[in-house]
């Protein structure tokens, strides 16, 4: 039977000193969960860690976490296709490969190793590769957005996801840590990894090879054809395209897959410098932590019933201009596994109703509302800087709707910015909830309108604006047999975890009910 013991150490205690003296008891251990808690340091609380382990005593050993599958591959035909390699459908193909089911996978942009030139061309000249960019590639919209595991979905699946990740090279941490983080620099080399696993074991990986239709026939998918006008069949095709690719999602429209609008939230990202966040998080204690400080807020209008939200908090991190349009700007946020850099970022959302907040009723109004945006902010862009640089302005000038002459700081993007009203560009209610939901902030964490705050804009990719409706237990279109919707395209998944996830549940979906 597992024996598991909780643990509350102060930040500066040693682990394996306590439990010698502590605990004689334990021989060995595994940390299960490790986390953080520094709720009282900016009132002079020392921070604690919370720790629960496993673990074993004299002439014990520990039970063995590795999983049997079965080999399932002489039940598949035809290999099963998977659209798009960011985490639903590289792990998907993971989980077929687990029981000897290789398949083929189709990716219109770069490989990992790849994506890095045309991105890194797209911040120095604005030249935008409209195939492979910052969400378009193998590791999908993730791969430059952090590196960050948090997720709140609950799923037997995480523990799987966090070995296999820490079996191509992650840090061993990352499968107990509270707030998991690659970073984007180390999770470029574990998505490389994995693809090349994919391959020794009989999969296909075609890049820089979009998909351009399904082949239909009464309503049941037979396979795809890319672009070129390749066709491949396959009796069960999944879709794993991301949250961004609007053309696709009007092609499944226009070939009545059966969609819905969904809610999403979209605003801007706000920098600090990350020494101030790490001094309102850790107070006295600041320079003694290693650990970059964190935040996570929430605000919620009760009267409009809307809510504000942090969303995608950097440490130590970069903003990053992600479009994937040459006449749109989008704007996310990184960090390596470092968290060195001196800045600290975050998205600042609000919700945004889909049934209420915008006219319509197409499933798409949701994509063709953000683009106005996007669009606006590029013209914006055009008309007073160079067409690539990023909108900004000071938090004080943004609560006071007015443009002052002060200069905007040094900050973390690659990209330049430039000064901009963006009351100017993103929509009223928008604003109006970033107001309260800044002022509500710093209430909660004293200082957090900083005299050297920035928010940069628009930030208008956090999740899909339509979902895939599928069947809740084979997880297959409602509306097209053999077509199985999954990720954050889908309108499933809100991050590389649960992405992933999902990516695992679709394939053994496939699985459980083939023939």
């Amino acid at each position: 039977m597992k024996k598991e013991k909780k643990i509350t150490l102060s930040f500066d205690q040693d682990l394996d000193q306590e439990i010698s003296h502590q605990f004689p008891e334990i021989k060995d251990y595994r940390v299960i969960s490790k986390s953080l808690d520094a709720r009282g340091a900016p009132r002079g609380r020392k921070p604690k860690i919370h720790y629960i382990l496993e673990w074993i005593g004299e002439d014990e050993s520990f039970e063995d976490k590795n999983v049997c599958f079965s080999n399932l591959g002489h039940q598949f035909e035809k290999k099963p296709i998977i659209i798009g390699t960011g985490p639903a459908g590289l792990f998907a193909a993971l989980r077929f490969v687990d029981y000897g089911i290789p398949c083929v996978l189709f990716e219109r942009g770069d490989s990992s190793s790849q994506r890095m030139k045309s991105i890194a061309k797209y911040w120095r000249y604005g030249e935008i590769n409209p195939e492979s960019n910052v969400c378009y590639g193998e590791g999908g919209a993730g791969l430059y957005s952090d590196g960050k595991l948090i997720t709140r979905v609950k799923s037997d699946h995480i523990s799987y996801i966090m070995k296999r990740l820490v079996d191509f090279g992650a840090p061993e941490e990352i499968a107990y840590t509270s707030n998991p983080h690659l970073g984007s620099n180390k999770i470029r080399s574990i998505i490389s990894k994995i693809s090349d696993y994919l391959k020794k074991n009989n999969c296909e990986i075609h890049y820089n090879t979009r998909v351009s239709e399904l082949i239909i026939e009464n309503h049941q998918i037979l396979g795809v054809q890319t672009q070129e006008g390749d066709c491949f069949y396959s009796d069960e095709t999944i879709l794993a395209i991301g949250h961004s690719p609007k053309e696709f999602f009007k092609y499944l429209n226009d070939k009545k897959v059966h969609l819905q609008p969904k809610d999403f939230a979209i605003g801007v990202r706000i920098e600090h410098p990350r020494q101030s966040i790490d001094q309102m998080q850790y107070g006295e204690f600041y320079k003694q932590i290693e650990e970059t400080a964190r935040y996570r807020l929430s605000y919620f209008d009760k009267e409009e019933k809307k809510g504000t939200y942090s969303f995608c908090m950097c440490p130590g991190g970069y903003v990053l201009s992600s479009g994937t349009q040459k006449n749109g700007i989008v704007v996310n946020g990184m960090s390596n596994f470092a968290r060195s850099s001196p800045w600290s970022n975050s998205a600042l959302v609000v919700s945004v109703h889909t049934a209420t907040d915008i006219p319509g009723k197409s499933p798409l109004k949701g994509f063709e509302w953000i683009e106005a945006i996007e669009k606006k902010a590029y013209d914006y862009s055009k008309e007073y800087s160079d067409a690539k640089s990023l909108p900004a302005m000071y938090v004080s000038e943004f609560l006071a709707n007015k443009i002052s002459n002060k200069d905007l700081p040094k900050h973390s993007s690659p990209s330049h910015l430039f000064k901009a009203n963006l009351h100017e560009i993103l929509p009223g209610f928008i604003c109006e909830h970033l107001e309260k939901g800044l002022r509500d902030f710093d209430r909660k964490i004293k200082g957090f309108i900083h005299s050297e705050a920035i928010l940069i804009a628009p930030e208008t990719r956090t999740s899909c604006p339509v979902s895939i409706v599928r069947d809740k237990d084979r997880l297959e279109s409602i509306s097209h047999k053999g077509l199985y919707p999954c990720g954050e395209g889908a309108g499933y998944a809100g991050g590389i975890t649960s992405a992933a996830v999902d990516g695992v549940k679709a394939a053994e979906a496939i699985i459980k009910y083939k023939n």
